[in-house]
């Protein structure tokens, strides 16, 4: 019997951040994953390929540079499933090789195989290609599995026409048509790039919007340049069937609607790797999608056990799961820590264009009866913005007029999910409006923006006091 301080099921962000957050420690620790699934599916099928796939898109159709050279402007005119593919293998080679690393550099033990619970302190490792089965014991668990694709029973995948988000990295043509069933992050994402490709693509919602979570304005703007790349949206809609046919797909809607395609992804959620767990020999239980319910320091319904990352819900991000791992490892080895503040938590939305926001919407701030006044800057305004040919980007700061807090930033175009840390950063120090508007940005940046945002913020509560003092 292997026995460990903390054993971490799951190598993916949360449980890599984990076991190298436990080993720094001075714990003893090991990290059990199949082989081919080092870095889990962020790096896998996920967050790393998607990402690397749409920086691809970008570069290979000149998307980004049609404002400045017009709108026939490719790099390339007949863009293949290898050219995207070529660039993706490369990236996720390297980011198994940096993660291998890491781990090894730490002490941490890797063990190849799937991971079963026999008790609550004892878990079997079943290896594979010939690896004898063996059991590790451990003091403390930290499970993060991750999820994979939620699959409807009544769908038929074939991984060819009818396909998953998984399965649509591994598909040998680009389509002509797609049919993208749900308007979450990952579906709107590969709707904007595979119709950045060309492909006519039409997003299929049962709710009135899509990503619902972000701010109205910023939504419609995206929903404006996608209806530029041909997307077509079909909201207060579901999917009744989809039928298979030599041409190609028809995708049946309950109004009656036929959507002809050649292939249709279905991005229906996420479901929890827990299955294999076997959770009930640990005293464990996961809900019907997978998941794992925490308390406040990750620590699960069984007190030496935690749980990280995609299975345990909400918010499902890779930068938050390391965030969770690492605040997990402390918990569990009793270092203290002042935890993860949620109100500064930013959300990255890599579609095209990309969209990034921390804080409140304007929504949530009028539902609670928080007044605030609005501060924006347009990239057309920006020297910046005309030499990299971005006219439809723009920033939008939500400012407290009573005290010249920010609290909300809402970015849309190039550059939004690094660009949203400026105003993460002055909200996490307690800045104000004040502090942006008289801070030096370099000249010409799109960081420029938060001093335009904020002037424009102050130009309207100075009119507001103007008049109140009349």
């Amino acid at each position: 019997m292997h026995e460990v301080d903390v054993l971490v099921i799951g190598s993916g962000p949360g449980g890599q951040k984990a076991a190298i957050a436990a080993a720094k420690l001075g714990r003893s620790v090991a990290v059990v994953d199949k082989r081919d699934m080092i870095g889990g599916v962020c790096i896998n099928t996920g967050t790393i390929p998607s990402k690397t796939l749409r920086e691809a898109v970008m570069y290979l159709t000149g998307l980004a540079q049609r404002e400045v050279y017009g709108q026939s402007y490719r790099l390339k005119d007949e863009i293949t499933v290898s050219d995207l593919s070529a660039r993706t293998q490369h990236v996720i080679g390297r980011e198994i090789d940096v993660i291998r690393s890491q781990l090894t550099r730490n002490r941490v033990q890797v063990l190849s195989g799937l991971a079963t619970f026999l008790d609550p302190h004892t878990v079997s490792v079943r290896g594979q290609g010939g690896v004898e089965e063996r059991q590790v014991r451990a003091n403390k668990i930290i499970i993060a599995t991750g999820t994979r694709p939620a699959r409807p029973e009544s769908v038929d995948f074939d991984g060819r026409t009818v396909v998953d988000s998984d399965q649509i990295l591994d598909l040998d043509r680009i389509p002509g048509s797609m049919v993208v069933v749900g308007a979450g992050v990952i579906g709107i994402e590969y709707a904007s790039m595979f119709a950045a490709l060309g492909t006519k693509v039409t997003v299929v919602e049962r709710r009135d919007r899509m990503l619902d979570f972000c701010d109205l304005e910023i939504i419609e703007a995206l929903k404006y340049q996608l209806r530029d790349l041909a997307v077509t949206f079909r909201f207060r809609e579901s999917v009744v069937s989809v039928e298979r046919h030599n041409g190609g797909t028809l995708t049946l809607l309950e109004s009656g609607k036929k959507i002809p395609a050649d292939t249709v992804m279905y991005s229906a959620g996420r479901q929890g790797l827990t299955e294999v767990l076997q959770l009930r020999n640990a005293g464990l239980t996961a809900d019907n999608r997978g998941r794992i319910l925490v308390g406040p320091d990750f620590r699960t319904e069984v007190d030496h056990i935690y749980a990280v990352g995609d299975v345990i819900g909400f918010p499902a991000l890779a930068a938050t799961s390391m965030e969770q791992g690492r605040l997990a490892a402390y918990a569990a080895c009793g270092e203290p820590s002042t935890g993860m503040r949620a109100e500064l938590m930013p959300i990255g939305i890599y579609t095209i264009p990309e969209i990034s926001y921390v804080g409140s919407t304007e929504d949530e701030l009028t539902e609670q009866a928080v007044p605030f006044e609005v501060g924006v800057a347009r990239y057309r305004e920006l020297a910046r913005g005309a030499i990299l040919g971005d006219s439809y980007g723009m920033l939008k700061l939500l400012v407290s007029p009573e005290d010249g807090r920010l609290l909300g930033i809402h970015v849309f175009g190039t550059g939004a999910t690094e660009l949203v840390h400026i105003g993460q950063a002055v909200m996490g120090c307690g800045g104000t409006v004040h502090y942006l508007v008289d801070t030096v940005f370099n000249y010409p940046t799109l960081a420029e923006s938060y001093k335009v945002a904020a002037l424009d913020a102050m130009n309207k509560m100075r009119a507001v006091a103007r008049i109140s003092a009349h």
